[in-house]
């Protein structure tokens, strides 16, 4: 799980969110929309659709392209979980909540990096739960 959370507001452009996903080498960002239930991600993957669909990114904003139907990860849930709900729903980034608060985002990238390296004996266990601390195996 990457927690350093890249947060954008709803009413940024597309070409803001991008800017600040890309200087922090991240693929996802948390947008806290007021008029949106809980946090609210926005993904290269969006990104990549309106540019590709020849979207204005200096004039359309963050809000008018959130993923929708967003499933949220429990920090206790295992990788093999988390790596589950993706696959079923089709995304590769996932908002970790803990407590009612954002403790991270989960990627695809993240799952297999833990289980290569648990695989190979790589450096240090593998963490086991979608919020990057030892658990138990599910």
């Amino acid at each position: 799980m990457n927690e350093i959370v890249v947060a954008i507001g709803p009413d940024h452009t597309l070409r803001d969110a991008a800017r600040r996903m890309t200087e922090r080498g991240v693929g996802a960002a948390v947008v806290m929309d007021p008029d949106r239930p809980g946090p609210c991600i926005i993904t290269e993957r969006d990104l990549l659709r309106s540019s590709g669909r020849g979207d204005d990114v200096d004039r359309e904003v963050v809000r008018d392209h959130l993923t929708q139907d967003l499933v949220y990860a429990e920090a206790d849930w295992s990788l093999d979980v988390a790596a589950e709900h993706m696959v079923r729903g089709g995304f590769r980034h996932v908002i970790v909540i803990d407590d009612g608060e954002v403790r991270g985002i989960l990627s695809m990238r993240d799952i297999v990096r833990c289980w290569a390296g648990s695989a190979h004996g790589d450096g240090p266990e593998a963490p086991a739960s979608a919020s990057g601390t030892a658990g138990a195996p599910g």
